[in-house]
């Protein structure tokens, strides 16, 4: 999904718009009930999700949440401190780029959207797709280049 976004601006447009409708027409279903909104990371926007009450998370489109996300810790520090809770993860940003944290519900869940990679311009969505980590689309991971080769 990441990578067709990526690569097809409709698409793409589509995804923002209304992320569950995004999901069905590439044959996914989103759990009936809950809304599924995508944010976009930008060169200057970082998006983080959590959820404080409990670890709503979008299982079915992303797979199993990990051990983390579920943590007190994690949940309390994400709201906190966004910014020590990604140095953590590795994720140091500049002091311009704006945090985002966006708290899922029951009623309502995110996923992030990373920039696509520099240098990735001629990759094919399968290409694309393999560089897309679960982390990357709850927001504890920004970079997500290559670290060798093209593909």
């Amino acid at each position: 999904m990441i990578a067709r976004a990526w690569r097809d601006p409709e698409f793409r447009a589509l995804l923002e718009a209304d992320a569950i409708e995004a999901f069905r027409t590439a044959g996914f279903e989103a759990r009936a009930g809950a809304d599924l909104r995508a944010v976009f990371n930008t060169p200057t926007i970082h998006n983080l999700v959590v959820c404080t009450l409990c670890s709503c998370y979008p299982l079915g489109l992303i797979g199993m949440s990990p051990a983390w996300y579920k943590s007190a810790e994690y949940r309390a520090r994400a709201v906190r401190d966004p910014h020590g809770v990604l140095r953590e993860f590795g994720v140091e940003l500049d002091a311009d780029i704006e945090i985002r944290v966006w708290d899922s519900t029951s009623e309502r869940r995110y996923i992030v959207v990373p920039e696509r990679p520099p240098g990735t311009q001629d990759w094919s969505e399968e290409a694309l797709a393999g560089l897309v980590t679960r982390n990357a689309m709850i927001g504890t991971q920004r970079d997500l280049r290559p670290n060798t080769g093209t593909a």
